[in-house]
């Protein structure tokens, strides 16, 4: 159980985040919601939080700007209290074959995906510290692991953030301070649902058990590690793929 811990979900309007926020406030969290744009989603899913009997508040933040970020997490210490569960789940994608690929296509993505996730990681690791306690999961990629055609610049974000995890899980390590990453395969969410057809068939026909993944398997997964059950896990990378990349 989470019961009185405070957990900040990037991306959490929606699809795997959203399904995170939910999962977290079920067990007792208190959920800041942080999000780009989609306020009604937003809004929707801190109601449906708030069901659980928990505190939960939006909060509107481009995740690649370090400013907005600080004060983004001074915000949610100041009306929910410290962080002690971070999940940097905000991403992107914009997907071409590497020689139709912009620098702004690269660096777009680069900056919301793995940048994003060092911003988060930079404000709220002091309060982690003075705490001497904290989980914080990266919600990366099979891409980062396998690479996938056409997304060079979202598997090069995805498999910086497994560097990036299992960098700052040697750092923070001795204050009681995890880092994990969980690797999805393919997840039903809007993202993929604007797949065409013959991508999802194809995609489908490698993965070992036969079916897509659902955002609540990821989100089972993150509040285990979020759990005080995860104690002694960390720098780990673990996929939830179905199979797929192995």
């Amino acid at each position: 159980m989470l019961k009185g811990k405070n957990a900040l979900i990037t991306g959490a309007s929606r699809g795997i985040g959203r399904a995170v926020a939910l999962k977290l406030a079920s067990e007792g969290a208190n959920i800041a919601i942080v999000y780009a744009g989609n306020t009604q989603a937003a809004m929707e899913t801190r109601d449906e939080a708030k069901e659980f009997g928990v505190n939960a508040e939006c909060y509107m933040c481009d995740v690649s700007d370090y400013e907005a970020v600080g004060e983004t997490i001074k915000k949610i210490n100041d009306q929910l209290g410290i962080i002690h569960i971070l999940i940097n789940n905000a991403g992107i994608t914009c997907d071409k074959l590497v020689m139709r690929m912009s620098e702004s296509d690269f660096s777009g993505v680069i900056n919301v995906n793995l940048k994003g996730a060092f911003n988060l990681i930079r404000h709220t690791s002091s309060g982690f510290v003075r705490a001497k306690a904290g989980r914080i999961i990266n919600i990366t990629s099979v891409a980062g692991i396998r690479g996938n055609a056409g997304q060079v610049n979202y598997a090069a974000a995805k498999a910086g953030l497994i560097g990036m995890t299992k960098s700052v899980a040697r750092e923070l390590s001795g204050r009681n301070i995890t880092c994990n990453a969980i690797a999805p395969g393919f997840i039903e969410t809007d993202m993929t649902n604007n797949l065409p057809e013959d991508i999802k068939n194809e995609y489908l026909k490698s993965i070992p058990l036969g079916r897509y993944g659902t955002p609540s398997d990821i989100a089972e997964l993150a509040a285990f590690l979020a759990s005080d059950k995860a104690a002694y896990i960390t720098g780990a990378v673990i996929a939830v793929d179905g199979g797929l990349s192995m």
